[in-house]
């Protein structure tokens, strides 16, 4: 009798504090290698380590000498694509838009329609 099967675990994201020490150990900190790639908010690379902020994940990943999807896995498919949404969301159509003559700017409407 065999034992359970194991399924293969995904791969986990980088802890915020192995990304600091990789950074640190390659000679950088967030602060000074954002202020080397013409950052001014100290905090601006330090998104990426919370929140996907695919620039600032490719100038972390470079410095360390990996790629983005190594160090983050659950924010790229499996062909290294980034799997987070891209562009802004569609335009609702204009048959959805509402017909009534109350909403912002009615007033100018009307007034130009009377004129």
């Amino acid at each position: 009798m065999t034992g359970p099967v194991k399924k293969a675990s995904p791969a986990k994201d980088w802890h915020k504090a192995d990304i600091k020490a990789a950074l640190a150990k390659a000679g950088w900190s967030l602060n000074q290698l954002g202020l080397v790639h013409g950052y001014n908010c100290k905090s601006a690379l330090a998104r990426a380590l919370h929140a996907p902020y695919p620039r600032a994940e490719r100038i972390i990943a470079d410095a360390i000498g990996v790629k983005p999807e190594a160090i983050w896995p659950s924010r790229y498919n499996a062909d290294g694509e980034s799997n987070r949404p891209r562009g802004r969301a569609p335009m609702r159509p204009a048959a959805y838009a509402s017909k009534s003559s109350t909403g912002a700017g009615a007033h100018i409407k009307q007034a130009s329609v009377a004129a």
